[in-house]
């Protein structure tokens, strides 16, 4: 089972692309939590694994990871891509 690891800093609107943002602009929001990541890899319909204590490795604070389970069938870019939309649809 592949397991793939999400970040905050993915759909992070503050970072740039070389900060680690990894979704465009518009589909990127001020500050995601793992519990909104969570949920939204929930709405995909994934297992998702929150572990807080993580940080990403191109920042200082820890701000937590999600652990992705039963995503075989996607690339990481379109789970990534089909995460942010769900957390922008949260966030309405």
């Amino acid at each position: 089972m592949i397991e793939n690891v999400v970040y905050p800093a993915y759909f992070d609107k503050a970072l740039s692309r070389s900060e680690g943002r990894r979704v465009p602009e518009s589909a990127a929001v001020e500050d995601p939590t793992v519990d909104e990541i969570a949920k939204a890899v929930q709405q995909v319909g994934y297992d998702a694994v929150v572990e807080r204590e993580k940080s990403y490795s191109r920042e200082y604070e820890e701000r937590g990871r999600v652990l992705v389970r039963g995503a075989d069938d996607a690339s990481k870019n379109d789970l990534v891509q089909a995460i942010a939309a769900y957390v922008g649809i949260l966030r309405d």
